[in-house]
């Protein structure tokens, strides 16, 4: 039997960390002057994700603003992202440290169908075998803004994004030396339960070639439910150098670390009787990731840029969970008492270069890059019987992954400026050997693929931008897909648009989109036979619409809109919906400005939709499957602003989440898969930040 970490703490390196970079951050910023831009992430598809950028992207893509995010009065990046076109959210803890995202009708749970990148670097603890979050490095208040790219990005940024690309944009370094303090509240309203969010950040300019800064955010407390403590530290240093106009060094590195409890799901009766309670008294989880990034920009005229992007982590993280065997019941079964407690350490150690250089040469702009990325992962599983109190090593098993990418693209610019045309393709060689701790087995996959694109983007007129755009996507066999019985295999994509943008007026703008993913094998996990499916051939398709106007000085108004089709295409549930792919969503958001008071409303309405592939209509007597309600959800939000003077504001802040009180729930998820899990109740969120 081997002997692995089960993520234990390090309270007094922790404490040793936040104080080496606050003395470091302090001890430099006192003598900082203005001499350099905001840091901003450059040399890739994406670019700045700035308004004027979105507006001429050939793909269905949302920029939701630093002030969006303070309007919207969010709870976390579930509640940032419900209302926007095309995004399923499931919330399993209402705390924001697993969040389930889905794209065009993808598999939500631990949004393993969506690429995540923070500043253009992927997060997933396994960038190609490990894509679900069951890690996620990444606190609300340190977010910056939120770049949502559903189409036309499979080239530059490879596999794993068959409903696209999540990019967050953490703060940029501002120009002069400044400062962020924020306290947030969170009370629920049913349970009185509190969580504590507490935010600082310090940065500027130390000299004409270095820039610094340093945020820490440290969240604790209880979320809606019994069993929901919750303690995350975050920690994140940047640094930028410019020694001259052309070289540019940026770097990041970070330090996360949370531990909770997991209220897991319910069963029907409990969920009827009290949804705040709790029938899994062991679930929890803790997890940490030490992270680093450095990027390396070198301009030496306006026609070339060469781009070298490394980033590394090393990752812990333990899943703690109740199990019934031996019964005949189904194990995770939460009205039933648990025979054994599991728990699941995963060590992750992953590290990645991608070198990428751009030409312009006359109508042209040439991209060519590739990409290598190494992952190592130790996967255990160990098991205490509660009868014997025998403890045993069930599972011992180590991945090693290497991936390699290359890829190319051509920007060609016709009718002035007006059309461009961009083909390109994408070369994924991907490698993994596995073997059995226990068993003594070995085993080996891989998969190489080409993967082709063409995006195309066409300025009508002045005020009409047109895009259509088709790309194919890969997903490699997941690491996840060999822990359980079932089917497994590379998942691969064809997705199409065609969409336009429409300025009407200088406050009007409309934007559609109509989408198709075209799945050759889906494969999803199914909870009721506690095995992986391959759906077979399966669509996705539906039209998406969005529109803002601004009314007045004062008021501003946001209406979106996503019909949304799917259908499994093959096997023994052919001409079923796909699990979780409700046919309409609503969003609506309502801002009022007057002097220094703010109000806001956000409204997100969610239409009935499956659970499993099945299409189970009647609940089963566990809650492992049957028909999800529809549900409406009205997020309120006042502030106000007061000006300290000497460049100091403060801004109050009253929210309340989940206004009417909405029952909702979806599925269990994870290592509680059988049963309701309810969505949070009413919630209050109190909020002071002081920016000087």
């Amino acid at each position: 039997m081997s002997t692995k970490s089960t993520s234990p703490k390090h309270p007094f390196a922790r404490k040793a960390l936040y104080c080496s970079c606050l003395l470091a951050s302090f001890s430099v910023m006192a003598q900082a002057e203005t001499t350099q831009d905001t840091l901003v992430i450059t040399g890739d598809w994406l670019g700045n994700a700035s308004e004027e950028e979105i507006r001429v992207y050939p793909g269905s893509r949302n920029l939701i603003t630093e002030a969006e995010l303070h309007e919207r009065g969010a709870l976390n990046l579930e509640d940032a992202l419900r209302g926007t076109p095309g995004l399923q959210i499931l919330d399993e803890t209402g705390t924001g440290i697993l969040p389930n995202i889905g794209v065009r009708g993808m598999n939500p749970l631990r949004s393993e169908r969506v690429q995540f990148l923070v500043d253009g670097y992927p997060i997933a603890i396994g960038p190609y075998t490990n894509v679900g979050v069951s890690l996620f490095p990444v606190t609300f208040p340190s977010i910056q803004s939120i770049d949502v790219v559903r189409g036309g990005a499979a080239v530059h940024y490879g596999p794993n994004n068959l409903g696209g690309v999540i990019n967050l944009h953490t703060r940029a370094i501002p120009n002069e030396l400044s400062q962020t303090i924020r306290e947030q509240v969170v009370i629920s309203e049913e349970t009185g339960n509190l969580m504590n969010d507490f935010y600082y950040r310090v940065g500027g300019a130390v000299n004409e070639q270095l820039a610094l800064q340093l945020q820490v955010n440290m969240q604790n407390g209880e979320g809606a439910r019994k069993n929901s403590d919750t303690d995350v530290s975050n920690v994140i240093l940047d640094a930028r150098y410019t020694p001259n106009l052309e070289h540019e060094i940026a770097a990041q590195l970070q330090y996360y670390d949370v531990d909770a409890s997991l209220p897991g799901a319910l069963s029907p009766a409990a969920y009827e009787d009290d949804l705040t309670q709790s029938q899994r008294p062991f679930d929890g989880y803790n997890a940490d990731m030490l992270r680093g990034t450095v990027t390396w920009t070198y301009t030496p005229n306006d026609d070339v840029e060469f781009q070298w992007r490394n980033f590394a982590h090393d990752a812990d993280r333990t899943f703690y969970f109740g199990q019934r065997l031996g019964t005949g019941d189904h194990w995770a079964d939460p009205a039933l008492p648990s025979t054994h407690l599991a728990d699941s350490p995963r060590l992750f150690t992953v590290y990645g270069t991608e070198p990428r250089l751009t030409l312009r040469q006359d109508n042209h702009t040439i991209t060519l890059g590739a990409r290598y990325i190494r992952e190592e992962v130790e996967f255990d599983v160990n098991r205490l019987e509660f009868a014997s109190d025998n403890y045993s090593n069930v599972r011992d098993w180590h991945f090693e992954t290497d991936a390699w990418a290359a890829y190319a693209s051509d920007t060609i610019s016709l009718m002035n400026g007006r059309l461009d045309v961009t083909p390109g393709i994408r070369y994924e060689n991907v490698k993994t050997d596995y073997n059995d701790g226990i068993s003594g087995a070995v085993d080996e996959n891989s998969v190489s693929k080409w993967l082709p694109g063409l995006t195309i983007g066409y300025q009508a007129t002045n005020d009409l931008f047109v895009y259509t755009n088709a790309q194919r996507s890969l997903v490699p066999v997941q690491t996840a897909q060999v822990t359980k019985p079932g089917e497994v295999g590379n998942e691969l994509a064809w997705n199409y648009e065609l969409g336009a943008r429409l300025q009407a007026t200088p406050d009007l703008s409309a934007g559609a989109t109509l989408f198709l993913i075209d799945h050759e094998d889906l494969i999803q996990y199914d909870k009721p036979s506690n095995t992986y499916i391959n759906l077979g051939e399966a669509r996705s398709q539906g039209v998406e619409l969005s529109s803002d106007w601004q009314a007045s000085n004062r008021l501003k108004l946001g209406l979106s809109y996503t019909y949304l089709d799917t259908e499994q295409r093959s096997g023994d549930n052919i001409g079923n919906d796909l699990p979780n792919a409700p046919h309409h969503h609503w969003g609506a958001n309502v801002v009022y400005q007057h002097n220094q008071w703010q109000g806001s409303l956000t409204g997100t309405y969610v239409s009935s939709s499956f659970s499993d592939a099945a299409n189970t209509e009647t609940e089963t007597a566990n809650g492992s499957a049957g028909k999800l309600p529809s549900y409406t959800l009205i997020n309120a939000r006042v502030a106000r602003d007061f000006n300290l003077g000497s460049d100091k504001q403060l801004q109050l802040a009253l929210s309340a989440n989940n206004l009417l009180d909405e029952d909702y729930y979806f599925r269990g998820a994870d290592v509680s898969p059988v049963g309701r899990l309810p969505g949070p109740g009413r919630a209050f969120i109190l909020s002071a930040q002081l920016d000087f």
